[in-house]
């Protein structure tokens, strides 16, 4: 399966909960907002990126299932993992983690 699929699917899916809604082009890329801020997107590049709480997301780049995302290239972004085509990690339970981030800072 694709990355586009696989975004595809978990659109459908998140479409559903309350509040999510898909956005254009946030950082290049189809993304999904609630409270009109990202959790997750597809970026322009095809990678599957989320919004997590900083300390996670060195986990995952240590574990060598991502890396900081860099939209404008030199200025990686500390709370945004870009997943890495090699990682196991599953995308709906990173999509999850990412949707209650950014709901509990939303507040």
């Amino acid at each position: 399966m694709t990355s586009d699929e696989r975004y595809a699917e978990l659109v459908k899916a998140y479409l559903i909960q309350p509040g999510v809604s898909q956005a254009g082009r946030g950082f290049g890329a189809s993304s999904l907002t609630v409270g009109g801020r990202i959790f997750a997107m597809l970026s322009s590049s095809g990678q599957f990126v989320v919004k997590l709480p900083g300390r996670r997301v060195k986990e995952l780049i240590a574990s060598g299932d991502g890396d900081r995302f860099d939209p404008r290239g030199g200025r990686p972004l500390k709370e945004w993992l870009s997943l890495r085509d090699s990682s196991t990690q599953d995308w709906d339970a990173l999509t999850r983690e990412a949707l209650e981030f950014v709901r509990s800072n939303s507040r």
